[in-house]
């Protein structure tokens, strides 16, 4: 099967440069694999300036672009698996859409604090949090168009790490018939993922790095004092639970698509930023 990497660095879905950065990051992390070759998803780096909001989202036209660039790509390269590097959650529409088209009975385990199934109503224009509303035939007319493939239904996902939510959101779950159960400081029922898992001959895995508890792992949004983003909290999973979660699901089941979602390394772009700053490095 041909497997391969997504480099997606989506920034203006979040409302952060950091994104970009990232996922640009997140290709020297993995462990390298000649088979598994690197498609990059074309998108303006950050300028620094603000965007529009349009239909209710911040930058449509950008983060519009950057969902059919990675549609092109996909059709493109036609593999059977990808692993996706972002980016903000937003990266997982085009590629877990692809890969629909090809696995009809697919399961979605979503590994993050939140559900992302905002809606432009809610009063937050960034389409990350609206990502899988979207995939599930839902939310902001703009996202949802995009699909080139049927919806997934809402017995064919599981959350896994979900924390307490804007009431907003819980009405959203419900109005879509989503399944949900808020994990809080609960310890991680991995019966329950394998029994997911059991449903379905293929996978598809997002996780959102902000699941892992900010006090233990800083590079995620949540580390951060100065940033606030819809009023919502973090994480609260343990790398080691994280680890023991997707050992169950990669040794239970075919995973074919993986996204890697929401990492941010303030500290190395801080860094970065610096170094970028002196002519000796630029000129």
């Amino acid at each position: 099967m041909k497997t391969i990497r997504l480099l997606y660095p989506d920034h203006v879905s979040g409302g952060l440069e950091a994104y970009h950065f990232g996922a640009n990051l997140l290709q020297h992390i993995l462990p390298a694999n000649p088979d598994q070759p690197l498609v990059r998803v074309e998108l303006p780096p950050p300028d620094g300036r603000e965007k529009a909001v349009s239909q209710g989202i911040y930058a449509l036209d950008e983060v519009l672009s950057g969902i059919r660039d990675a549609q092109a790509k996909l059709a493109a390269a036609r593999p059977d698996r990808v692993i996706t590097l972002g980016g903000n959650c937003l990266v997982s529409l085009a590629p877990f859409d692809y890969l629909r088209g090809l696995y009809p009975e697919l399961g979605i385990v979503w590994i993050d604090a939140h559900p992302d199934v905002s809606t432009v109503q809610d009063g937050y224009p960034y389409a990350h949090a609206m990502v899988l509303g979207a995939l599930m035939g839902h939310g902001a007319p703009p996202l949802r168009d995009q699909r080139k493939n049927p919806p997934f239904r809402p017995d064919q996902l599981l959350y896994v790490g979900l924390q307490p939510m804007h009431a907003y959101q819980e009405q959203s779950l419900r109005r879509m018939g989503i399944p949900n159960q808020v994990q809080g400081d609960r310890p991680v029922d991995l019966g329950r993922i394998r029994d997911f898992l059991g449903r379905f001959d293929r996978v598809l895995v997002h996780l959102d790095v902000d699941v892992l508890d900010e006090r233990r792992f800083h590079d995620t949004y949540f580390a951060n004092p100065d940033l606030s983003g819809d009023g919502s909290g973090g994480g609260k999973l343990s790398m080691q639970t994280l680890a023991d979660v997707l050992a169950t699901v990669t040794d239970g089941a075919d995973v074919v698509g993986f996204t890697i979602a929401e990492y941010l390394p303030f500290d190395a772009y801080r860094l970065h930023k610096l170094f970028a700053g002196l002519p000796l490095f630029t000129r």
